[in-house]
């Protein structure tokens, strides 16, 4: 489980957790609140280079699909299987069990670029 408070959030409201050059990537729970029931996840494939800004992942809702941003560059090392049988476990633990996808960060550094929690609330008040 990936407390809120210990993640770094993008504008795009991804969230990302280090743990050593690792970094864990959700959605936060504003954005799987908007996106609403989701019905699908197209996750990258482990091995895929990804740049932060970029999307990498797709989230398919009863209403939308909506593209997710890697929030830093590096290697997707792993995503989480069990979405393909239980999509859903993005809007139930958006910051638990309904992580997307781990990348192997190239340049560690941009982590500390994206937005504490504080900061991340402060831009949906917008």
């Amino acid at each position: 489980m990936h407390s809120e408070e210990n993640c770094r959030f993008a504008k795009t409201h991804e969230w990302a957790h280090m743990e050593g050059d690792i970094a864990t990537v959700g959605i936060s729970n504003h954005a799987q609140e908007e996106i609403s029931d989701i019905v699908f996840v197209d996750l990258p494939k482990v091995g895929q280079q990804v740049t932060a800004g970029q999307n990498c992942c797709v989230i398919e809702s009863v209403k939308s699909a909506s593209e997710i941003y890697a929030p830093v560059s590096g290697e997707v090392v792993e995503v989480n299987t069990a979405l393909a049988n239980d999509p859903a476990l993005v809007n139930r633990e958006p910051h638990g069990n309904g992580w997307l996808f781990k990348i192997k960060m190239s340049a560690p550094a941009e982590y500390e670029n994206l937005m504490d929690l504080s900061a991340y609330k402060a831009t949906l008040g917008k």
